[in-house]
C-alpha cells in the first residue's frame, strides 16, 4: 500500500533521467506531482507512464518552482526528488520503516545523503559525500528558500525535529567533465552576482588563500584521495572554480568603477 506521501519533482527535458527516477519510487507514495517547465522532449510521456499529475508552468526560478510544486501536493508528507536522483534500495527501505515505525508521528522531516556517480565510480569522501539534505518532510511545516535574484542553491527549511534515514540518494549530477566545467562556470557567475549584491568587496585573503583551504579539506581532511583519481581531480576543480569565483568579483569590481 502507499504511504500518505506526494513525491513532488520539477523538470525540463528530462526524459533520460525521469524513468530512472521514478522506477526507484514506485508504490511508494499516493501520488507523484511533477511541474514542468516546457520540455520538449519525452518527459511528459514518461511522467503519464508512472501516472505522474503533469503540470505545465513556466520558469519562476529554482526556489519559486518548488514551492509550487510543493503546494499542488495533496498527501500530508512530501518527499522532494530531483529528475538526476534515485532511492538507493536502502534509502527506499528506511522510508517505509519511517511510516510503519511511527516515526512520522516522532518527526517533521528527514535527512539522507546523497551519493554521486562521477568518472566512472560513486564518490564516497571528500566534499561530495555525504552531502546531506533534507528531502522528506511534513508539507505544511517546509518550505524552499534561495536567493532572490539567483534563484540557485534553494535550500529546505523545514520547522521541527529531525531525523536522518539510513541509504543514500543516488545523483547522477554530472554526465562527465566537461558537463561538470559548464555547470560551474553558472554557479561562479551566480556567487560572484551574489557577493556584489550584498555589498560584500572582493577579498585579496579569500582569492589566494580560499582556493588552497577547500583542496586541502577536499582532499585531505576529508579523505577524497580514497575516491583515487577522480577524488583528486574533484578536490582540483573544487579549488580551480574557488579561485574563478573570487577572479570574477574582482572584475565585475573594476568594471564598476567610474
Amino acid at each position: 500500500m502507499p504511504y500518505p506521501l506526494s513525491i513532488a519533482i520539477i523538470s525540463k527535458n528530462e526524459e533520460a533521467n525521469l524513468r530512472r527516477c521514478l522506477q526507484s519510487a514506485v508504490g511508494l507514495a499516493e501520488e507523484i506531482v511533477i511541474v514542468d517547465s516546457g520540455s520538449t522532449d519525452g518527459t511528459a510521456a514518461v511522467a503519464a507512464e508512472f501516472g505522474a499529475r503533469f503540470v505545465p508552468q513556466d520558469w519562476l526560478g529554482f526556489t519559486d518552482q518548488k514551492n509550487l510544486c510543493n503546494r499542488l501536493c495533496t498527501q500530508p508528507w512530501i518527499l522532494a526528488l530531483d529528475c538526476d536522483e534515485e532511492l538507493s534500495p536502502e534509502l527506499r527501505q528506511a522510508l517505509e520503516r519511517f511510516f510503519e515505525q511511527g516515526d512520522s508521528t516522532r518527526y517533521e522531516a528527514a535527512w539522507m545523503a546523497r551519493r554521486v556517480w562521477f568518472l566512472g565510480r560513486w564518490i564516497r569522501h571528500g566534499d561530495w559525500y555525504p552531502d546531506k539534505k533534507v528531502r522528506l518532510f511534513r508539507r505544511d511545516k517546509g518550505r524552499w528558500e534561495g536567493h532572490a535574484s539567483s534563484q540557485v542553491h534553494e535550500r529546505l527549511v523545514v520547522e521541527g525535529p529531525h531525523t536522518t534515514l539510513k541509504g543514500d540518494l543516488y545523483h547522477y549530477s554530472f554526465r562527465d567533465m566537461q558537463h561538470y566545467l559548464v555547470k560551474h562556470m553558472t554557479y561562479t557567475e551566480v556567487f560572484s552576482e551574489h557577493e556584489r549584491g550584498s555589498g560584500r568587496g572582493w577579498s585579496l585573503v579569500n582569492a589566494l588563500f580560499r582556493p588552497w583551504w577547500r583542496f586541502f579539506r577536499a582532499y585531505v581532511l576529508r579523505r577524497g584521495f580514497l575516491d583515487g583519481f577522480p577524488g583528486f581531480w574533484i578536490a582540483i576543480a573544487t579549488a580551480f572554480f574557488t579561485f574563478m569565483r573570487y577572479s570574477r568579483s574582482y572584475e565585475l569590481q573594476a568594471q564598476s568603477r567610474p
